[in-house]
């Protein structure tokens, strides 16, 4: 939820019925978007914008975090200048039960293997 009252600035996000399940693959299908919510996962916590390492311009930036909270993978909140950003978890689990993990499971194998060069 945003604190309009504190910040004058509502992101628009999909109620949790509104969520449909291939805006969430197509959203999870780019890279940088998926490591942006394997490290939402890993930290099980809010992060702003500025702490991602990610290798795309602040601009690119911006747009896969649209994408990711126009699907509904992710909700941004303003706390004071920053923009947070946490997985919705609870709602991706009520929809669509196992897929998340099943996801964060094998985008982590995937991740060992290129590591070990296979």
């Amino acid at each position: 939820m945003t604190d309009i009252a504190t910040t004058g600035r509502a992101l628009p996000h999909p109620e949790r019925e509104q969520i449909r399940l291939e805006s969430v693959l197509h959203a999870l299908s780019d890279p940088i978007r998926l490591e942006i919510v394997c490290e939402l996962a890993a930290r099980e916590s809010e992060l702003s914008c500025s702490q991602f390492d990610l290798p795309v311009t602040k601009s690119t930036t911006t747009h896969h975090f649209r994408v990711l909270r126009e699907s509904g993978v992710i909700r941004q909140v303003y706390r004071g200048t920053a923009k947070m950003n946490g997985l919705r978890r609870g709602d991706l689990e009520d929809l669509f039960p196992g897929l998340l993990d099943s996801l964060l499971a094998a985008a982590g194998r995937q991740a060992v293997r290129l590591r070990e060069g296979g």
